[in-house]
């Protein structure tokens, strides 16, 4: 499932009907039927209001609305909280306990390792979050493409917020992406580890699939509160909301508990199916990097 029918979950809900009162108070209207029910749902909704005569055609113009956008955002971020991983794990390792011990899982400096370069990507990658968002949720909100391009976004973002807007939101991505950071990359290395202590399988593909699989339901359990809070308040306009705390305290009065996991189907399916394309990406490309090495050394 792709990221624009997960926004478009996300973001439903948002300005839901209200009903003023004398007091100056409003209240929900209890008739409100939300437009998307459900991942099949969404997806039928989508293709019966937007998408052309061809397939392929819809496929392209629809589901896979902002892709560049999205890709701009996974180069950032994979390469800090994916690169730099590992870096971070050895460096807390030796703060520790200086590499005294041998064995066992280190728990503990994984953990430290998976929220510093979760926290670290947002930093410096935050502005392609921002105008992904943006870009995907155009169309939902207003009706009007306020953004022909990721570029033509950045400018206007830049031009009409400045850096605060580009930045917008970065306090809850950064909760969200360690979140996700440590019960994605800390999952699958904790359960990969197991695996192959205990001999359950042989590092190859089955044991990477699994992993995979394992370390994408323990994200989305995780992540998806933080998730729905962050793409509300970041798509949301200047003053709708006072930060990020603000957010998810209205959608709690305004939409109850449930909604802090709405969305939660497509986002187990894009989570699940992106972790799998990840690691086992990830295990070939460095099993072939580390052969290249060692020819070269011999």
């Amino acid at each position: 499932m792709c990221a624009e029918d997960l926004n478009t979950a996300l973001l439903q809900g948002e300005g839901r009907p209200l009903v003023a009162m004398g007091n100056g108070s409003a209240l929900l209207v209890r008739g409100y039927v939300p437009q998307y029910q459900g991942l099949v749902g969404t997806i039928v909704t989508i293709a019966r209001q937007e998408g052309p005569r061809h397939v392929m055609s819809f496929a392209y113009r629809s589901l896979y609305n902002g892709l560049s956008a999205g890709l701009q955002r996974q180069m950032c971020f994979a390469s800090v909280r994916l690169g730099l991983y590992d870096t971070f794990k050895n460096i807390y390792q030796q703060l520790i306990d200086g590499n005294t011990r041998s064995g066992g899982l280190h728990i503990g400096t994984r953990v430290a390792a998976g929220i510093t370069t979760g926290a670290l990507a947002v930093l410096i990658a935050q502005p392609t979050d921002v105008v992904k968002v943006r870009f995907q949720a155009q169309k939902r909100t207003s009706g009007v493409k306020r953004y022909t391009s990721t570029i033509a976004a950045y400018r206007m973002i830049g031009r009409e917020e400045g850096l605060a807007g580009l930045w917008k939101g970065t306090f809850p991505n950064m909760s969200r992406n360690a979140i996700v950071n440590v019960s994605e990359i800390v999952c699958y290395d904790i359960i990969k580890d197991m695996i192959l202590s205990h001999n359950l399988l042989d590092d190859s593909v089955p044991c990477h699939f699994t992993s995979a699989v394992i370390a994408g339901l323990c994200t989305t359990v995780m992540a998806s509160p933080v998730d729905v809070v962050k793409t509300r308040y970041m798509n949301s306009t200047q003053g709708e909301y006072k930060g990020a705390v603000d957010c998810a305290v209205r959608m709690l009065v305004q939409e109850g508990p449930g909604a802090f996991y709405k969305g939660f189907t497509p986002s187990f399916c894009r989570l699940v199916s992106w972790n799998i394309v990840l690691w086992i990406t990830y295990e070939q490309m460095k099993k072939q990097l580390l052969q290249a090495k060692a020819q070269e050394d011999t």
